[in-house]
């Protein structure tokens, strides 16, 4: 069983994209993390393979400070690729704050990780990951229009951003000054719809990591004077069925621990194909 840690994001593409572009939605994280790290969008990546007599058993990818995502390619061999790696990733003393993966998968790395550091694990967020095919057109749409956000809007973008981090509970992976830069990139490429009613900005979604075939819908945040109002659907409903004009597919991770989002997102027409889970590795 070989252990391959790459340098080159090219050279770890060769190998995994083969089994990604089977499965573009359901790992569309790391298949559009990967594109994004062959772009040079993020520094000091992790790529890492385990093989064995020419069969792909596991990847691995992290981009700090973002989390260790983890594929088990052939689950049977999931236990030992797990142990090679935790002690490859000990050896190296290549740090890991946290990891993503299917739920099964993440907690058996969590166990292991435990046995062999003493380091616990607790969940950051129990996730969903729903795919969108063709919006549900009878749903009913609060009043208003959606926009590409412009650069009038940044401030406001940036608002948000950091009030998204702090609802949904995770670590801020961006300080102010990086958050401005990663807003105006966002604003720039027309990643950002926002939705207004009577000239008032009341709802936003991002477009994120497209793919070939598919793009992913993220930062889905209404602010708290604004909920209840049904905005958050609609500005997803409008957003999807504008991106489906381009993908054949949209997903997007959902909090299972927050029923609201859940039950509107599957109101869309967004069904849900795996769980997923981020947990925290404790130091």
């Amino acid at each position: 069983m070989n252990f391959q840690q790459y340098d080159s994001a090219d050279d770890f593409a060769q190998v995994a994209m083969p089994f990604l572009e089977k499965n573009e939605d359901k790992f569309s994280l790391f298949l559009g993390v990967l594109q994004g790290i062959r772009q040079g969008n993020y520094e000091n990546p992790f790529m890492a393979s385990i093989e064995e007599e020419g069969e792909l058993l596991a990847l691995f990818q992290m981009t700090p400070p973002h989390p260790l995502n983890i594929i088990f390619v052939n689950e049977e061999r999931m236990e030992v690729c797990i142990d090679l790696v935790i002690s490859e990733l000990i050896k190296q003393s290549i740090p890991v704050e946290s990891i993503i993966s299917g739920k099964e998968w993440a907690y058996s790395f969590a166990e292991k990780w435990q046995e062999q550091t003493g380091q616990s694990a607790s969940i950051l967020m129990d996730q969903g990951l729903y795919r969108l095919d063709q919006v549900d057109d009878s749903i009913e749409m609060s009043p208003g229009a959606w926009r590409y956000a412009n650069e009038q809007d940044r401030v406001l973008v940036e608002a948000w951003y950091h009030l998204f981090v702090q609802d949904t509970g995770l670590p801020p992976s961006k300080n102010h000054a990086e958050v401005q830069t990663h807003v105006k990139q966002m604003v720039d490429n027309q990643e950002v719809f926002l939705w207004e009613h009577n000239g008032e900005t009341v709802s936003m979604m991002k477009k994120a990591r497209p793919t070939e075939h598919g793009v992913t819908v993220s930062l889905v945040f209404t602010p708290k004077e604004q909920r209840k109002k049904g905005y958050a659907r609609t500005m997803v409903a409008a957003g999807s069925k504008e991106l489906l004009e381009e993908f054949q597919f949209c997903v997007l991770y959902t909090d299972m621990l927050n029923p609201t989002s859940n039950k509107i997102y599957q109101e869309i027409g967004y069904q849900k194909i795996i769980d997923s889970v981020h947990l925290k590795l404790e130091k």
